[in-house]
């Protein structure tokens, strides 16, 4: 999206200095790291609560640890730099209403409510880790993002304006980031190929429409 400050942390050598030498991150690559801890540990919670109950049920206490896990080591990671980061807070469907009607009443099926968690949930996620990165992604963007993609992933809009298409087709990307999970650690997860698929798909569609 060619946002200013893009690049102003060397990913490859964040990389690099965890796997070798953490104690090495200078305080913004700290930050960095903290941040994108913090914020994939609080995601999945209430993401859970955008999908069928069964969904939440199943996943709740894996999640709930994982969460746990991560404010460990972001915790720490942060303390040895001698930074302060929080966690972001995510929408849940109790706090949104769209198009006036509550978030959930116009959206049936589980990709229906995985697409438009996603379109929101996805949008707070970046939000949240490109501040502490120091890229300035536009505030006039990301409210039309929000306002737009609720709309139309469960409401009465039928496209989305081109530079928002773009963003989420940008946001959508995860499929990747799934996949090379399952792929590290020997899943061969079900759920995954799922999400995988469906971000994709999401994805390809985004970039023809």
């Amino acid at each position: 999206m060619g946002f200013p400050g893009v690049d102003g942390l060397d990913d490859d050598r964040i990389v690099r200095r965890l796997r070798t030498a953490p104690d090495e991150l200078t305080p913004a690559e700290a930050r960095s790291v903290a941040a994108t801890l913090l914020a994939d540990g609080a995601f999945s919670e209430p993401y859970c609560e955008w999908l069928p109950t069964w969904y939440e049920l199943a996943l709740i206490a894996p999640v709930r640890y994982g969460d746990w896990r991560l404010r460990r080591v972001a915790g720490a990671v942060a303390d040895e730099a001698g930074v302060t980061v929080t966690a972001p807070r995510f929408s849940r469907p109790t706090d949104v209403r769209i198009d006036g009607a509550p978030a959930l009443s116009r959206v049936d099926g589980f990709r229906e409510r995985f697409l438009l968690a996603d379109s929101l949930l996805h949008l707070e996620w970046f939000e949240h880790v490109a501040a502490a990165d120091g890229i300035d992604v536009p505030a006039d963007l990301v409210a039309r993002t929000r306002e737009e993609s609720l709309s139309y992933y469960g409401g009465d809009r039928d496209r989305l304006s081109p530079d928002v298409r773009r963003f989420q087709r940008h946001l959508f990307a995860d499929d990747r980031w799934v996949s090379r999970v399952d792929e590290a650690y020997d899943l061969d997860s079900v759920l995954f190929r799922l999400w995988e698929r469906l971000l994709r798909d999401e994805r390809r569609r985004l970039s023809d429409d």
